[in-house]
């Protein structure tokens, strides 16, 4: 009721003298934050984590207080069992649940609201492409336009092989590399088209691309040289009066 009643008023014509307001459009997301049943994702969908992880999930579950461990370690259980399985059916959900004694509730919860937490299949390689101003301005949309023309496929599409699954996301934390994508657990920083058409062709064919920037910059440091911390640091006591 009352956002129809702003939606109204924000319609209104405005009387001589009077401000008005506006709101932006609702915006949804890519996400479907509910399950539904389908034959590759219900709860008889195979699922047991094998017995290496079994025992990384004590492990994880040591880092926790006494009476807390369990309800701590939902996230990065929940982490294991989607790098073992490679996506989270809601079998790998359930089965979250009972090796940490929580109710189910307590881990689609978590599952639903974090993005990380990937609901449907995935291809072998998640390509999350950054398109937030930084990486924008650095022409993203080239390094994006690549992709999808390269691998026949749109954001939030899986090829036909089940190797690339790709993702538009918000900022990954690079912005003075931009631009740059992430590809499951690696970083692709200061990117030009010609270095992402060669870092698919690497991965398509069974190789390894080399990880971090690609302009010959070691890490974050400024592309002209260094501006400051050019001198060796002073030592121990440096500013100390000498009687204290």
């Amino acid at each position: 009721m009352a956002s129809s009643a702003v939606r109204q008023l924000v319609r209104q014509p405005l009387a001589v003298g009077v401000r008005g307001f506006r709101c932006s459009g609702v915006q949804h997301s890519d996400k479907l934050f509910v399950h539904r049943e389908s034959s590759e994702n219900n709860k008889n969908t195979p699922f047991e984590f094998t017995a290496e992880n079994l025992k990384r999930i004590e492990t994880i579950k040591a880092n926790y207080p006494k009476g807390h461990e369990n309800a701590a370690s939902i996230i990065p259980v929940l982490d294991l069992a989607q790098r073992q399985h490679g996506w989270l059916p809601i079998s790998a959900m359930n089965k979250v649940a009972e090796v940490l004694s929580v109710a189910p509730m307590r881990i689609y919860e978590v599952a639903t609201f974090y993005t990380m937490f990937n609901r449907e299949p995935m291809g072998k390689f998640h390509i999350q492409i950054c398109t937030t101003t930084p990486c924008m301005l650095c022409n993203s949309t080239g390094i994006l336009d690549t992709i999808k023309s390269k691998l026949g496929i749109k954001v939030g599409e899986t090829t036909s092989d089940g190797l690339f699954t790709l993702s538009e996301v918000e900022c990954l934390g690079a912005c003075v590399n931009a631009p740059m994508v992430q590809i499951n657990d690696d970083y692709y920083e200061d990117l030009a088209v010609s270095d992402m058409e060669e870092i698919l062709d690497t991965l398509t064919k069974g190789g390894k691309p080399k990880t971090g920037p690609r302009n010959g910059r070691h890490a974050a440091e400024p592309l002209k040289g260094m501006t400051s911390l050019t001198e060796p640091p002073y030592g121990p006591g440096f500013g100390v009066r000498s009687d204290l």
